[in-house]
């Protein structure tokens, strides 16, 4: 572990357990999140524009069940999580993961960790801009404003709420999330009349029998169910948030666990309720990608304004993750710096305890977001949206890597494991893992997107490699000069 990451200082227990680094990273921070912030940037990062606007491509091609597929997937992401809690409780830290792949498999880990979480969400960030510009194109007031220019306004608004404070970030996701669950709550329960009293959708009674009249539950076989994975999965991306606020709450022990166990069920009802649902009231063919799918059964029967309210949530789910984007990737990046693995300003703080180096960084990568939007405005959402899925798995499968580090040393007698643990270890890891790494193997089967997508981790390799040894280097030197600054 590196010597500028920890400090030296033991913080021991009381039982004269096994002592545990503090993260250099961590200190300065406020604990100003509360359990309703922590809960609610939870429900955020498990309701998305995956589900809001996605859903509707991915019925359309994968038939009904898409709904397993988001059960499966849903399962894998709680165990992610679950461990990501388990390390969480063993030592809160707003370096999150990056700080456990440090201290479980070295700043190397740490820094391969932290790079690949930066890519994931500053690429998702240029996905976030781009749609919230083209959500907000959908009223006529604003089609005459160019899209890049709607792109720069959305990321300078959020900018300013990430820099104020953490408290107003917590805010921010908590009336957030509230929008997108209402949304949802008041969804299904139409849904459900819809379904209990049989009334046409679109000249479609509801009922078992639009699935078995168009197809059955595999419409279109196997392979397409097996290739929306990968969008699957990054439909549940940002539930790792969880961990990273959990470094600025007063008690993440008592906050964590119910935190993390609540996604289970909110998955269950949200993703795979919703599209059952959805899935019961019209055939998958009627679905599609342009639209959000709530808006195509609202419009089917007629209710008013149900576009507009629908692009109302999907715009706050996308300012909702640009906002979360742009708070994890600071403290990420803090925690790095501090360890001489980022660029120096990235460990900045302002008076408000808000790390402003690394929040402005993904800023920057999100203004040539801004540069794709007015040059390629068309295909700027799907170009990032492919880079940022393959952020998103590795830091996935780097949290459950650590996590058996963990465990291992845990049998060694080296740590202690909390009550609050992954059921089922090693072979819950091994499980996800091989799981993760064969969604990335299925992107090969789409030579459109899928396809050109991998052939990027060759170059995305060499850049960290080169980032590594150019960091290093650097760092060392710094080292060099404040020592014989020391020795004069």
């Amino acid at each position: 572990m590196s010597k500028d990451a920890v400090d030296t200082a033991r913080v021991t227990a009381g039982n004269g357990a096994t002592t545990t680094p503090a993260d250099a990273g961590d200190a300065g921070y406020s604990k100003d999140l509360k359990a309703r912030h922590v809960n609610m940037i939870a429900i955020g990062g498990a309701i998305g524009t995956g589900l809001f606007l996605g859903a509707g491509g991915r019925l359309h091609n994968a038939g009904p069940a898409l709904a397993l597929a988001y059960l499966v997937c849903g399962v894998f992401a709680f165990f992610v999580v679950r461990a990501l809690g388990e390390l969480v409780l063993y030592r809160p830290s707003s370096g999150s993961f990056v700080s456990y792949a440090r201290e479980f498999l070295g700043e190397k880990g740490a820094y391969v960790a932290g790079w690949m979480y930066f890519l994931n969400w500053s690429t998702t960030g240029i996905a976030d801009i781009t749609a919230i510009a083209l959500y907000t194109h959908y009223w006529s007031l604003f089609t005459d404003i160019p899209q890049w220019v709607l792109a720069l306004i959305a990321l300078a608004v959020v900018l300013a709420v990430n820099l104020i404070s953490v408290k107003i970030f917590g805010e921010m996701e908590f009336w957030f999330a509230i929008i997108k669950v209402a949304t949802l709550v008041g969804f299904m329960l139409i849904g459900i009349f819809l379904l209990a009293t049989r009334h046409e959708v679109g000249g479609t009674t509801p009922g078992l029998s639009v699935i078995t009249d168009n197809g059955g539950i595999l419409p279109h076989g196997v392979m397409p169910v097996v290739l929306v994975m990968q969008g699957v999965i990054f439909a549940y991306a940002a539930l790792e948030l969880v961990g990273v606020a959990a470094g600025e709450t007063a008690e993440p022990e008592k906050v964590v666990p119910r935190a993390v166990n609540s996604i289970m069920w909110r998955v269950g009802i949200f993703y795979v309720g919703s599209v059952v649902l959805l899935a019961l009231l019209l055939p998958g063919s009627v679905y599609s990608a342009d639209e959000s799918p709530f808006v195509t059964v609202l419009s089917k029967i007629g209710i008013p304004a149900a576009g507009d309210v629908m692009n109302l949530v999907v715009l706050t789910a996308a300012m909702s993750s640009l906002n979360s984007g742009l708070y994890s990737t600071g403290r990420i990046l803090r925690s790095m710096a501090m360890a001489g693995s980022a660029p120096k300003f990235t460990a900045r703080m302002n008076r408000s305890q808000v790390p402003y180096g690394g929040i402005l960084l993904t800023c920057a990568v999100c203004v040539l977001g801004v540069g794709l939007n007015f040059l390629v405005p068309s295909q700027a959402f799907e170009i990032v949206l492919n880079v940022a899925s393959l952020g998103i798995i590795s830091t996935w499968v780097i949290i459950m890597v650590c996590h058996l580090v963990f465990v291992r040393r845990a049998r060694e007698g080296h740590v202690e494991r909390p009550h609050f643990r992954l059921p089922g270890s090693p072979v819950t890891e091994i499980t996800t893992i091989a799981f993760l790494l064969a969604c990335l193997g299925m992107m090969w089967n789409d030579p459109e997107v899928g396809r050109k997508t991998l052939y990027l981790i060759p170059a995305i390799t060499a850049l960290l490699v080169t980032g590594w040894y150019a960091l290093r280097r650097r760092s060392n030197r710094d080292t060099d000069t404040e020592l014989t600054r020391l020795t004069k």
